[in-house]
């Protein structure tokens, strides 16, 4: 795949899109083939660097002791204190909530334990618990203001239960060549990340919201 196939691709879902009101994003489908996903070591679970946003704000939570209370309160849409963990602990609603107003979960290393325990249980299954392999489990003295601007610019790539990729690539008002990087950089991050690469790729398609997809590969 190359960028010049992407933008054509961009070119037609434009044209046979119909004005919406409300901002689209371009939404990446990517269909693997040939891996025995009860194999932990050929599931998908990794996190591509973008060079360009992804269109729209990534909203994130914080989970930290005292130590970090102010400069998570810069960085972050939600600061949650250790002091207030069993309250969550003790309502479900409320921690599925957040998982649903929120991206990506960052955690103070030493209060780690207690947020497992408070938020665990939901925000586990949803792929969604503060995550080392980008960062997310942090020191108490931290500057959060660098890991917020690179989760602005992540995306996780995550194929667990089923061979399939979704993920968002970018938003109908970014410019075309931001957009088509964006898409070129998670295929190749994905390809690098695949047992057989190129060979368990099955097909790739990219669509606006309301709009159908355009076959890539």
């Amino acid at each position: 795949m190359d960028k010049k196939t992407i933008l054509e691709a961009i070119k037609k879902i434009k044209d046979n899109s119909q004005k919406r009101n409300f901002k689209q994003t371009y939404d990446l489908i990517i269909n693997l083939k040939n891996l025995n996903l009860k194999k932990p070591e050929e599931q998908v679970d990794t996190f591509a660097q973008l060079h360009f946003s992804k269109g729209k704000p990534v909203r994130l939570c914080a989970l930290i002791g005292p130590e970090l209370k102010d400069e998570a309160s810069k960085n972050c849409k939600t600061v949650i204190d250790a002091a207030d963990f069993d309250a969550y602990a003790k309502d479900k609603k409320k921690v599925k909530k957040l998982a649903e107003e929120h991206d990506y979960f960052i955690a103070q290393a030493t209060v780690m334990p207690k947020v497992a325990a408070a938020f665990g249980r939901v925000l586990g299954p949803r792929g969604k618990m503060p995550n080392p392999k980008v960062g997310c489990v942090v020191p108490p003295k931290t500057n959060l203001k660098v890991l917020a601007e690179k989760l602005q610019n992540t995306v996780r790539l995550s194929a667990k239960t089923t061979q399939l990729i979704h993920c968002v690539a970018g938003s109908e008002e970014m410019k075309d060549e931001e957009v088509a990087d964006n898409v070129l950089t998670i295929y190749n991050h994905l390809i690098h990340s695949l047992p057989s690469e190129k060979q368990n790729i099955k097909s790739v398609f990219l669509k606006l919201t309301m709009g159908k997809p355009e076959k890539l590969q």
